[in-house]
């Protein structure tokens, strides 16, 4: 076999792929023989058909067909290795010269991962760390979700009327020209009408009802409101009331921080102060570590970065944040009509964060290349023995973090956050 190598634009690139003729003879007497072992040939074993009888009954061309498939994909591995090439999704083939008792032709077009024409000197960039003290009116506002989770819910009795502060559960239909909106109807929702959140009037409107009772009434989304297929227009409400609940909230004293086991209120507020800067330093971190990367994929060039990889980011993120909503319980689908946009809208607001993501990508791997940054296995086997050690009662899952492609995996996290440590330490100021 042999090859010759074509730098083409966009960083693409050609390669011709020629394979002797001998080669391709013995390949087809192999493909042949593969046949007859899948096909019924009168007279013969499975297997044992000979080269002529398999042409005679298939085809010379077809058999031909048959051993290009493995020839290609052999020789287009060793092309590639050949040339030391880092590619971006797949090759596309085309046959030059395919016919019996020649040698065969092929060309392959494909996307190079594309370099780094010049890394910004990180050693000359820096980021500020901001500082991460509460501030008074986030700790008060601690408090009172603190208050609010600890809220006992009281049933009503029947003939009791459901005044401003108290909890509602409703069956929720809303309709726009007479057509139930999507997502707009609900048979348990519940309102508490002390909160700010809702369309404005709507408390107002459900405000005096009693258990059973139904009203029905129109009122105006506003006109920057998130989904903007109803902004600023009319929708008619059918509010059918199912409970009431009084709310008996806690105060902060001494009996309530024991409750806590705290030993008095002053501690409450110390504590609900503690929990918020260890928030602050984790999102701080998180904040820094984006900006370190920001900041140098900012200041590099790169060569031209293939649609591909920025399709294949969004698609990522667009997983990422399916997962995200799956896990705190919601529908994807619904997702979509609570921000009031469509998947392809979403997909195009992902492109300049995914791009800005596989710049950042190609950052590390340059930055880990030129200053040789790897971890011992010693260091990787223990990451894999704290995971699996959450799989105590799932041995399936235990092998599976065992597998090598998932320590692969491992290892290359591993190596990205040595690698944006070291550059918190040099830009961080």
């Amino acid at each position: 076999m042999s090859h010759t190598f074509e730098k083409l634009s966009e960083n693409k690139v050609k390669i011709t792929v020629t394979i002797p003729a001998a080669a391709v003879t013995d390949a087809c007497i192999e493909a042949a023989e593969h046949m007859s072992k899948e096909m019924s040939f009168p007279g013969f074993r499975p297997g044992h058909a000979p080269y002529d009888v398999v042409k005679q009954k298939v085809g010379e061309m077809a058999i031909l067909e048959h051993a290009v498939e493995e020839l290609v994909r052999e020789t287009f591995v060793e092309a590639m290795l050949a040339e030391d090439l880092e590619t971006v999704g797949q090759p596309y083939f085309t046959m030059s010269k395919l016919a019996p008792g020649n040698d065969v032709v092929y060309t392959a077009e494909i996307s190079l991962m594309p370099d780094i024409t010049k890394l910004a000197d990180y050693t000359t960039l820096s980021v500020s760390r901001k500082d991460i003290e509460p501030k008074e009116e986030l700790v008060a506002q601690a408090a009172k979700d603190l208050l609010r989770m600890q809220t006992r819910e009281i049933r009503a009795t029947k003939d009791y009327t459901l005044a401003k502060g108290d909890k509602a559960v409703v069956h929720l239909h809303m309709k726009k020209d007479g057509v139930t909106l999507e997502g707009g109807e609900s048979q348990n929702h519940g309102v508490y009408t002390n909160e700010a959140h809702y369309i404005p009037g709507f408390v107002d409107e459900i405000v005096g009802m009693k258990e059973g009772e139904e009203r029905t009434f129109t009122l105006k989304f506003p006109d920057e409101h998130y989904q903007k297929h109803i902004a600023g227009q009319s929708v008619d409400f059918v509010v059918k009331l199912n409970e009431i609940f009084t709310l008996e909230s806690p105060v902060i004293d001494d009996a309530f921080a024991k409750s806590l086991g705290l030993a008095s209120a002053s501690d409450v507020n110390i504590k609900l102060r503690e929990n918020l800067r260890t928030e602050n330093a984790a999102e701080e971190e998180r904040r820094l570590e984006k900006a370190v990367l920001d900041a140098i994929a900012d200041k590099s060039t790169f060569d031209t970065i293939p649609d591909l990889l920025v399709n294949q980011e969004i698609e990522k993120m667009l997983r990422e944040l399916e997962y995200h909503i799956e896990q705190q319980g919601g529908e994807f689908k619904q997702y979509l009509t609570h921000i009031g946009k469509t998947l392809p809208e979403l997909k195009l607001d992902f492109a300049a964060p995914a791009l800005q993501r596989v710049k950042i990508g190609l950052v590390l791997r340059k930055i880990q290349h030129e200053q040789k940054i790897t971890v011992d296995a010693a260091a990787v086997d223990a990451e894999l023995d704290k995971m699996a050690a959450t799989f105590k009662e799932t041995d399936d899952a235990r092998k599976e973090i065992y597998e090598p492609q998932y320590r692969d995996y491992i290892e290359r996290q591993l190596v990205n956050r040595k690698t944006i440590e070291m550059l918190k330490m040099a830009m961080v100021k």
